[in-house]
């Protein structure tokens, strides 16, 4: 098949496929990642990358510069022992451009239908009012009533209306033109860590996916990370909390800014910084755009970081106009 390398070719009984890319708190990516460790998946194909992602930046090494290796997107196959089907596991390590993200979502959708898949899975982050001490919820959407009415039956909320997203929520609306049928599962995040991985929601998705699909999965993994996670949250809550003791203690208000400000902590998701410099490359050309760039920073609570590039779009329209 062109654009997928084959490695081997399984016999799949009734497979699913359940797909993954990075996004916020990385917890579609962290669940399929330890999905294919806990199952011990096997790898079997590959998408070939080169077509569908363009690079804009580049590595640098001890002084040196050199250009960066394209995303891998990988098949992993397990065979499930029981009466269940089996599954089929694809993981990549950046989302598309964009603009080549349906014909990307095919290339996938197609690979799956030679196994005559019948359901595909996603996960996403759900990001919500919470704290990050509490037990996240899992929300669903699925692309048939009858998928939905099935979920119900787990207890699952769910996601009456909005939007899912990126690629974890995308492909299944191309997988839905394409004739199949699929469902997401959304872990709860605080919206103070939505740049920081989240192994308690990967958890939960995961520990629900166990349930639908009646397999077991081992998530002692997943806890120790969550565990590690909390810990570490609020020993740095705790020590702003109580600051120099010259200065005192800062207020319970001073807390929430802080939480705010935890998601700086890690890197943006390549593709979010991708899709971040695409916008202001639109509004720059066009400044229409410059709303939806703002939501997206917003989103990412990142405006503080590109503030000066952002006024410098009013500020050169302004000239340009002058």
């Amino acid at each position: 098949m062109d654009g997928i390398k084959i490695i081997k070719k399984p016999r799949l009984k009734n497979p699913c496929l359940l797909v993954a890319w990075p996004g916020m708190g990385e917890v579609a990516f962290n669940a399929a990642n330890h999905l294919v460790e806990s199952l011990n998946a096997q790898e079997f194909a590959q998408l070939i990358p080169q077509d569908f992602f363009f690079l804009s930046a580049s590595i640098v090494e001890a002084g040196l510069l050199k250009a960066p290796q394209a995303p891998s997107g990988k098949f992993y196959y397990w065979k499930n022992k029981s009466a269940g089907s089996d599954l089929i596991i694809f993981i990549s390590s950046a989302q598309p451009d964009l603009s080549r993200a349906e014909e990307y979502s095919r290339f996938i959708i197609h690979t799956a239908k030679a196994f005559k898949t019948k359901t595909i899975i996603s996960f996403a982050a759900m990001p919500q009012p919470i704290d990050h001490s509490q037990q996240p919820n899992v929300w669903a959407a699925a692309t048939s009533r009858e998928i939905l009415d099935k979920l119900k039956r787990f207890n699952v909320n769910v996601l009456s209306e909005g939007q899912i997203s990126g690629m974890n929520g995308l492909f299944l609306a191309i997988a839905k033109a394409e004739g199949i049928d699929g469902f997401c599962l959304l872990g709860e995040i605080p919206l103070y860590t939505i740049q920081i991985e989240n192994p308690k929601a990967s958890y939960a998705v995961l520990e629900l996916l166990s349930k639908i699909l009646n397999i077991k999965i081992d998530l002692s993994g997943l806890v120790e990370q969550a565990h590690v996670m909390e810990t570490e949250i609020n020993r740095l809550l705790e020590y702003l909390k109580l600051g120099p003791q010259i200065a005192g203690p800062i207020q319970e208000e001073e807390i929430e800014k802080i939480k705010k400000s935890l998601s700086q902590l890690t890197k943006l998701p390549l593709s979010v910084k991708e899709r971040l410099e695409k916008l202001f490359s639109q509004a720059r050309a066009d400044l229409s755009f410059a709303h939806e760039l703002k939501a997206e920073l917003d989103k990412w609570n990142v405006y503080k970081d590109y503030e000066d590039r952002f006024l410098d779009l009013f500020k050169k329209a302004s000239d340009h106009n002058n």
